[in-house]
């Protein structure tokens, strides 16, 4: 930090009083370059901070946003503990407890249910699972009721394909404001497509860049498409790189694309076709191929 920096935050910015005895300063809403005594000093200084802090707030939003995330939106299967496959059909949704189980998990304990003639359960909750429809949609607004993120989100998709946009906005923005990703996902479709809101290009940036920092390797290629599309390669191509080290195959075909075109190194490309891979051979086990066998042979009967 230079000199310049370090007397700014050490004294108002406006009025240059210090912070000593009972004078204290607060940081500027929305950067770290200033502080002020007041409220009354930070709006006198508005105009001459503006143009800095704009420049700093992208820089920071830009630190947060192209940090590699740890882990998927979706995390792991809580019963086997491995990452989660990225294609959503491989993974089940529990109407009891809405926790996200894999077919793998959810497969075997299926097995053992028929083996041992147990009456069917949940594999994470121990629930016995519901045996009408309208059991099923009773716990689903229990979890609802109880503010659960992924249960809103669920609730937000059936509303969706059922064409009421509406509610399936209330129920993604509610979702979303408990921090879950996906739902973050799924109000930039809406605002892209202008479906239960007017079309906002702003907001379905915003929307997409808050999935990204939460995990989601979908809305990552898509804001790699819109960089792509703006002429910013440079910030297409750290998007991309980010997505295929989670698993994400489309973000590999544009990085080829790329690195044909210059905008890629050797070695770039290199490092994350390893991570790619090892993304994707995380999320198999043996359980999960038995599963994935087993439903195919279902769905050719």
């Amino acid at each position: 930090m230079s000199e310049d920096n370090m007397s700014n935050i050490s004294s108002c910015a406006s009025c240059g009083i210090a912070e000593v005895d009972d004078i204290k300063l607060k940081e500027c809403d929305d950067c770290d370059l200033v502080r002020y005594c007041s409220d009354a000093c930070q709006q006198e200084h508005k105009s001459q901070h503006k143009e800095a802090c704009n420049i700093r707030t992208a820089e920071l939003r830009d630190e947060i946003l192209f940090k590699q995330p740890e882990s998927r939106h979706d995390g792991d299967c809580p019963i086997c503990c491995l990452p989660m496959p990225l294609d959503a059909s491989k993974s089940i949704i529990r109407s009891c407890c809405s926790k996200v189980i894999c077919n793998g998990c959810n497969y075997a304990n299926k097995i053992r249910e028929i083996e041992g003639k147990r009456h069917p359960k949940c594999p994470f909750c121990r629930k016995p699972s519901p045996s009408t429809v309208e059991a099923c949609d009773k716990m689903i607004m229990k979890r609802i009721e109880a503010n659960d993120p992924v249960a809103l989100r669920r609730e937000g998709v059936v509303q969706y394909r059922k064409g009421d946009h509406q509610s399936a906005f209330q129920y993604f923005t509610k979702a979303a404001e408990l921090g879950d990703a996906a739902a973050h996902y799924y109000l930039s479709v809406l605002y892209d497509d202008g479906h239960g809101v007017e079309k906002d290009k702003g907001k379905e940036i915003y929307h997409l860049e808050e999935a990204a920092i939460g995990g989601h390797p979908y809305a990552r290629f898509n804001l790699g498409i819109e960089e792509e599309e703006s002429g910013n390669i440079e910030r297409a191509v750290k998007h991309f790189i980010i997505a295929a080290t989670q698993g994400h195959d489309k973000s590999i075909k544009e990085l080829m694309g790329h690195f044909k075109e210059g905008f890629v190194s050797k070695d770039e490309l290199a490092a994350t076709l390893r991570a790619h891979q090892a993304a994707v051979d995380a999320t198999k086990s043996p359980q999960r191929d038995a599963a994935e066998e087993y439903y195919r042979n279902r769905r050719q009967q």
